[in-house]
């Protein structure tokens, strides 16, 4: 949290409540001054040649490589993520910035028509200037770098304020490109509070924001950023489904799944919160998706046998314990027991995984995002039936399909409103694939060469080489 009022930014452990890191939040003058000296920093930087640039990011990796246990921890005591998991998040940084910076070359490529006598004519991909760039919590290092790397990589400079949750982080970007020898001004760590934020997003140098958070911050980014004509790249909410197909290899699928619904407490804007199932194999399955979820260890992240950790914080799970007790009460049946689970719980932040059926779309929990590790499972008829209700949503980020027929998965997803479709794998992002949504679920485009378009602008060049008489 942070207390706006008297100037400081706070974050408390979801471990155990206690006060991990305060920060001051900028005045306007010095976020102004930021702004200033990235403008600056910029106008050098975009003449660079893009083979220096490259050479600064993989130094940059390097560096990040070498904070990796110091990171993790950091990470584990911020948001609350298991200890043995959070150093995936610097392999996920890795692979990322790496493919970026390989992609780099044919992402900024010029862009040249078909030839005509006499004139030379291409589209060149310019920076626009200064990228505000606005991460969440929950996977700090994995959404940021989705934008950082490829706006740097562009020529853009970037301001960078992360969650107050995890206010670490882009400090910890600005670490490592110091290191890297990045000039000064190109990349800032800035802690602001919301109307802060807003106030930055309608202040004339900012050329383009991306945002990855809720909805309804979606919603206040884009309104401020509709005062001015800028871009936004925005990533907001999920409620990605999963379609089990009668030929899915069921005991590998309901592993997945499970992973899929429970890792990070369930708190990922890709994770599975709905699985619809066919009706000749749901008993099996199910079956399989519990005893899957029973083996997830609810405890202290610190400790190395913990696979789930607690809730960002108290409210985030009570909001999904309403969303149980609601489908319950509306006829919903819940599968696992929460008290073995919880029994030696520290707060009440730490919440049991969850599996619920007999639910259907008139539940909350089928049709609203709940970010924690729960999941309801419908049986359905047919694939039709199955592609009706993973449409059925305001949301449209992934959808993942399990079966042993591609030709199946292709047919399904090309009927899918999503912006991802997977096929016996859920949960993930491949840098080398558009990552993009639909509907509530957001607009514009990070990662592969596409991610590239947006952190530039085209500038036709039109010569003619000689003047006729």
């Amino acid at each position: 949290m942070r207390t706006e009022a008297s100037g400081i930014l706070q974050c408390f452990s979801p471990i155990d409540g206690s006060l991990y890191i305060e920060r001051p939040l900028l005045e306007k003058g010095e976020v102004q001054h930021a702004l200033t000296d990235a403008r600056n920093a910029q106008k050098e930087w975009a003449r660079t040649a893009l083979s220096d640039r490259q050479h600064v990011i993989q130094s940059a990796i390097q560096a990040m490589q070498s904070l990796k246990s110091e990171v993790a921890m950091e990470i584990t005591h911020q948001m609350g993520r298991p200890l043995s998991q959070s150093p995936g998040e610097i392999a996920g940084f890795t692979e990322r910035a790496e493919a970026m910076n390989a992609l780099a070359p044919a992402g900024l490529a010029d862009v040249v028509p078909e030839s005509q006598p006499g004139l030379n004519r291409f589209i060149r991909r310019t920076p626009l200037g200064v990228v505000f760039i606005v991460a969440p919590w929950n996977y700090p290092y994995l959404t940021a770098v989705n934008a950082v790397v490829p706006a740097l990589l562009a020529g853009n400079a970037v301001l960078l304020k992360h969650s107050s949750q995890t206010p670490l982080c882009s400090e910890r970007f600005v670490e490592v490109f110091d290191r890297a020898g990045l000039p000064g001004g190109l990349l800032q760590a800035l802690h602001l509070s919301h109307s802060s934020t807003l106030d930055l997003v309608r202040r004339p140098g900012v050329d383009f924001v991306a945002f990855t958070g809720s909805v309804e911050g979606g919603h206040a980014i884009q309104g401020a950023a509709s005062e001015r004509f800028i871009g936004t790249g925005l990533e907001l909410g999920g409620k990605d489904p999963a379609y089990v197909a009668p030929d899915a290899r069921l005991a590998e699928t309901a592993i997945q799944l499970a992973d899929g619904a429970f890792f990070n407490a369930g708190q990922s804007c890709c994770g599975i919160e709905r699985i619809y199932v066919h009706r000749t194999v749901a008993k099996q399955f199910i079956e399989a998706v519990v005893a899957a979820a029973l083996t997830q260890c609810l405890g202290d992240p610190r400790d190395p046998d913990t696979t789930l950790g607690p809730m960002v914080r108290e409210s985030a799970a009570d909001f999904v314990r309403g969303q149980i007790q609601a489908a319950t009460a509306a006829g919903a049946r819940s599968l696992i027991d929460p008290a073995p689970f919880e029994k030696d719980a520290l707060r009440r932040n730490y919440l049991a995984p969850q599996i619920l059926v007999d639910v259907d779309h008139s539940m909350q929990v089928m049709t609203e995002e709940s970010f924690g590790p729960v999941v309801g499972i419908m049986a359905v008829d047919s694939d039709a039936e199955a592609v009706e209700r993973m449409n059925d949503s305001r949301y449209g980020l992934t959808a993942s399909i399990w079966t042993s027929d591609e030709d199946r998965a292709l047919q399904i997803g090309q009927r899918l409103q999503t912006g991802t479709v997977f096929m016996n794998r859920c949960d993930y992002l491949d840098p080398g694939l558009a990552w993009t949504g639909v509907k509530d679920s957001g607009r514009g485009t990070t990662l592969s060469t596409l991610g590239y378009e947006v952190l530039t602008r085209p500038q036709s060049f039109h010569f003619r080489k000689h003047l006729t008489p």
